[in-house]
């Protein structure tokens, strides 16, 4: 447990989000910044919602489950978008640099922050990987359907 304050906590939530956020498209990262409507914005209310869960695991442990949820989905979305599985995960490892920006050099928990920011990138990669096969045997399956329907199509004709 690191001890930091609640406006140090926002501080680097906010770093993290806006270093997060320049992995998007200027146009798309003002949007997410601006709307607040969830339905509207998913991948900035989940963002900005996710993060400070996120920061809260990182520095105190707090609520694993949450923080879990969390991570996966922005995950989640981030494997459905055209993000290279590097470029997916990625934006955790930038914790890494917000966190060297945002707290003193001499602070004696730095080796211990940044081994929960690779455990929390080896989980998200996890998700990512999940996520992606999910989406492979969809795509599979609509395949098959559609394979299937030419088939049944094609025998139709042939009948006839």
């Amino acid at each position: 447990m690191v001890k930091i304050s609640a406006e140090r906590k926002r501080a680097i939530a906010q770093a993290w989000l806006e270093m997060t956020l320049c992995t998007y498209p200027s146009q798309s990262m003002q949007f997410m910044l601006d709307e607040r409507d969830r339905f509207r914005n998913p991948v900035g209310h989940a963002l900005k919602n996710g993060i400070p869960l996120l920061i809260n695991e990182i520095l105190d442990e707090t609520d694993s489950e949450r923080a879990r949820q969390a991570l996966e989905e922005i995950v989640r979305i981030r494997a459905v978008q055209n993000f290279s599985a590097r470029d997916a995960v990625g934006f955790v490892f930038l914790l890494k640099r917000t966190l060297s920006q945002e707290l003193p050099d001499d602070n004696k928990d730095r080796l211990e922050l940044e081994r929960r920011v690779d455990e929390m990138a080896l989980t998200a990669f996890d998700f990512y990987s999940q996520c992606r096969a999910k989406i492979s045997d969809i795509q599979v399956s609509e395949a098959r359907r559609r394979v299937a329907q030419l088939q049944r199509i094609y025998s139709e004709a042939e009948g006839r």
